[in-house]
């Protein structure tokens, strides 16, 4: 079974910059996706993006594409999500999530083991 940790978040003005990272642990798959959510306040569930973990193929919502980067470390079993430029409206609850196979899916039922969150909060 896979565990997911995330860190990283905090408070940011607009305009700066956060990384957030996500540790893998226990039975952990080469072939898997690692995505990455998020969730604002009264608001549903988002993608954000996603990699594949085995050929590095990276997926993004339009919201995030320029600003944000994922990446990969196979060595340390970590995802890291780089985040510029950051806006008030990226202030949610950020989760990492893993699912089997190399689809990059935008759908949250997709992932089947989930981190527990870390906030970011972008003040204006």
């Amino acid at each position: 079974q896979v565990q997911l940790v995330e860190s990283g978040g905090g408070l940011v003005q607009a305009g700066g910059s956060l990384r957030l990272s996500c540790v893998a642990s226990g039975r952990t798959f080469s072939s898997n996706v690692m995505g990455w959510f998020r969730r604002a306040p009264e608001k549903e569930r988002e993608f954000v993006t996603a990699i594949s973990l085995k050929s590095g193929n990276t997926r993004y919502t339009d919201s995030v594409k320029g600003r944000f980067t994922i990446s990969r470390d196979h060595a340390e079993n970590t995802v890291y999500l780089q985040m510029n430029s950051l806006k008030p409206e990226d202030t949610a609850v950020y989760f990492c999530a893993t699912k089997y196979g190399s689809l990059l899916s935008q759908l949250s039922d997709r992932y089947d083991t989930w981190g527990q969150g870390t906030q970011v909060t972008v003040s204006s």
